[in-house]
């Protein structure tokens, strides 16, 4: 099991996800990112809005999402 919180998966909050894989922690954080949503959360809305923009460019959202994955993938277990 590995932790990441909100903000090192792009969000904005100090929330911790806890999970197996990067698939795993990735769902989590789209779950909480639904969450925030539904809330209208002002810093979360920020987040997703830059996300959005990234994802404008596939190849820097696929380089940004594999820093991430090698980030979960080298972090030691909880």
């Amino acid at each position: 099991m590995k932790s990441m919180t909100c903000k090192q998966l792009g969000g904005a909050c100090d929330q911790v996800f806890s999970a197996n894989s990067f698939e795993e922690i990735a769902e989590l954080s789209k779950k909480h990112g639904a969450e925030m949503f539904a809330k209208n959360d002002t810093a979360h809305l920020a987040a997703m809005n830059k996300m959005r923009e990234m994802m404008h460019e596939p190849s820097t959202f696929n380089n940004w999402m594999e820093s991430k994955r090698a980030e979960f993938n080298a972090l030691a277990e909880d």
